[in-house]
């Protein structure tokens, strides 16, 4: 099915990459988060994906560049996480980049991104250019880092989701913002099928006759911001829901413009208010 392309730069960063039913839900329970960060003065892209799957948990990071050009990654095997703690050290823009962490206490909810106990930081010129996780102290104690000039972005995150009707979700709209309880309701078995999102148990949104409706935009107010929300439940609708998702786009964004596709500019040191996405994938149990 057609995903929502989220573009960042000239050249373009595509942050909903294309989600394969053929692959199967259980091959979808992974967690992307990408972070906008500089290394040496360039604008660089740090992609944290979380997997689980029969085998155990995954991480990967990855680095690219602003043109969606790869620098280089690292992958650590999801044998149940074996190597739990460790580091790794990787080269981007010709010059040694480190990455560290530490999973052996962390705690997992039903999906694959850690709640807590654990860190994953990457160090460049013994700055900690990124820091996940609630181990600061002990993330700076083991790296020798020094906290960096300037902190990371987070840009988008794209999340697979799961339900019979209701699929829920954690959101933050902003960096320093609040997370909120996001469910997205749709009931597909009856005549008229209906759309609603709330937010923190809220209606915000709801979309009727959405057998006409089955794709489009709408925008909510979440924190004093614009939220556009972008829907596409053609293949709930018309294809096989148990093998079919459905995505959804959140974006907070400081233009009025209403688009299908979105360009802002990362290279702009000055302007860091392109805002937000978050892509979600819904996957109906049936």
């Amino acid at each position: 099915m057609r995903d929502f392309p989220s573009c960042f730069a000239e050249n373009g960063v595509q942050v909903a990459d294309s989600s394969s039913s053929n692959a199967g839900k259980n091959a979808q329970n992974l967690v992307t988060c990408i972070y906008q960060c500089r290394i040496r003065g360039r604008t660089c892209l740090i992609t944290v994906t979380w997997t689980k799957n029969l085998i155990g948990q995954g991480l990967t990071v990855g680095i690219d560049d602003s043109c969606n050009q790869s620098l280089c990654k690292v992958e650590i095997k999801p044998w149940l996480f074996t190597k739990r703690k460790g580091s790794k050290s990787l080269e981007a823009y010709s010059c040694k980049v480190d990455v560290f962490w530490d999973l052996s206490s962390a705690k997992f909810g039903s999906g694959p991104e850690p709640l807590a106990g654990f860190y994953v930081g990457v160090v460049v010129d013994k700055e900690m250019i990124l820091l996940l996780g609630d181990m600061n102290k002990e993330a700076f104690k083991k790296t020798n880092a020094t906290p960096s000039s300037s902190s990371a972005l987070f840009v988008a995150k794209k999340e697979h989701v799961f339900g019979k009707r209701v699929f829920a979700a954690k959101a933050q709209f902003s960096g320093n913002g609040k997370t909120h309880d996001l469910v997205i309701e749709c009931d597909t078995s009856v005549s008229d099928p209906c759309l609603i999102v709330r937010v923190n148990g809220k209606p915000m949104m709801q979309v009727k006759r959405l057998k006409w409706k089955f794709r489009g935009n709408d925008t909510i107010i979440v924190d004093r911001m614009a939220v556009e929300v972008l829907w596409d439940v053609h293949s709930w609708l018309f294809g096989i829901p148990s093998t079919g998702n459905a995505v959804f786009m959140f974006r907070t964004c400081q233009s009025a413009e209403k688009a299908w596709s979105f360009s802002h500019s990362l290279t702009d040191a000055k302007s860091q208010s392109f805002g937000f996405s978050l892509i979600l994938y819904a996957w109906k149990n049936e």
